[in-house]
């Protein structure tokens, strides 16, 4: 009974002294309590205003939100410092932030690819080296960018497939921006026959490019023979286009192809076909006709034929 009494005795002695301490508290916890209302308020008013500001200078959404972000937790910390202060509660403020650095250095470990994507989606939302719309070549992914987190890169390919690369491969890797200038030259190979007039021909391409479509009417359509092949001398025509989208390039290269071929059909132009020469070495006495069976033969099999 005696031991009950003392547990007792011992217990209500703590409870009042805790007692006191909190009557003694009361003014620290209503300040604290004060500051940590400010400091969220403050936070919000800042990230509010911040908001505003920031998209004068950054057209990128998700870095703009990541530093507001980033801000308002600073701010926040920053009160909830204050407050464990106010509450003389200076060796938990020591406490935790040792904990934080340990902790961060862990999830540094565990998360590095994530670390990465994010770093590199963050530098390349400050650089801006291409942007929503851009038709965009990268680690053999040719399409068009429908979104840019600081996670990934979303490309939709010219085949409709949606691609989501990781940001870490794209800042890695080269990356060809189709869409940066606006504009996109088209290098169009042509064979025409040994027999023409390769100065004629020059001036009749450039008068059959002249109203292509979609081009570019301040640059020169040029014409520039590159080549004797086996049947026929090869040429470029070179001209320039206004590029938005895939489209722009695909439809002004078949046009080209067509205006070509009709104006070669009008002036007599030929483009050759190719010519092969094949030798049966046919005996006196035999006819061609025996050899039939063998031609049928070797085209059946691939065989390539004999070139004079």
């Amino acid at each position: 009974m005696n031991d009950i009494d003392k547990a007792l005795e011992l217990l209500l002695t703590k409870l009042e002294l805790w007692g006191r301490h909190l009557v003694l508290m009361l003014p620290n916890l209503f300040l604290a309590l004060l500051i940590l209302i400010i400091t969220f308020y403050v936070a919000r008013l800042i990230r509010n205003g911040l908001d505003k500001v920031i998209t004068r200078f950054s057209h990128s959404p998700a870095l703009n939100n990541l530093i507001s972000t980033l801000l308002y937790l600073a701010i926040v910390m920053v009160g909830c410092l204050l407050v464990l202060s106010v509450l003389k509660l200076d060796n938990v403020v020591v406490s935790l932030l040792a904990g934080v650095g340990i902790v961060g250095l862990a999830l540094g470990f565990a998360f590095q690819d994530i670390a990465a994507n994010f770093i590199s989606g963050t530098i390349i939302a400050v650089q801006k080296p291409f942007g929503v719309g851009d038709m965009i070549e990268t680690n053999d992914y040719f399409g068009v960018i429908e979104r840019i987190t600081l996670r990934t890169i979303n490309i939709r390919k010219v085949t409709g497939e949606l691609v989501m690369l990781p940001n870490k491969m794209v800042f890695e890797n080269p990356v060809t921006n189709f869409s940066f200038h606006g504009i996109r030259r088209i290098d169009l190979d042509v064979g025409i026959s040994y027999g023409e007039d390769l100065e004629q021909v020059q001036q009749i391409v450039i008068e059959a490019l002249q109203d292509v479509k979609n081009r570019v009417k301040t640059r020169d359509i040029e014409v520039m023979y590159d080549e004797f092949d086996e049947s026929s001398i090869n040429f470029k025509a070179r001209f320039w286009v206004t590029y938005s989208r895939q489209f722009d390039y695909v439809s002004a290269k078949s046009d080209a192809i067509i205006r070509i071929k009709k104006a070669f059909d009008e002036r007599g132009v030929i483009i050759p076909f190719p010519v092969r020469t094949l030798d049966f070495n046919i005996k006196r006495g035999e006819r061609l006709s025996d050899h039939l069976g063998a031609i049928k033969v070797a085209i059946r099999s691939d065989d390539t034929p004999k070139k004079d």
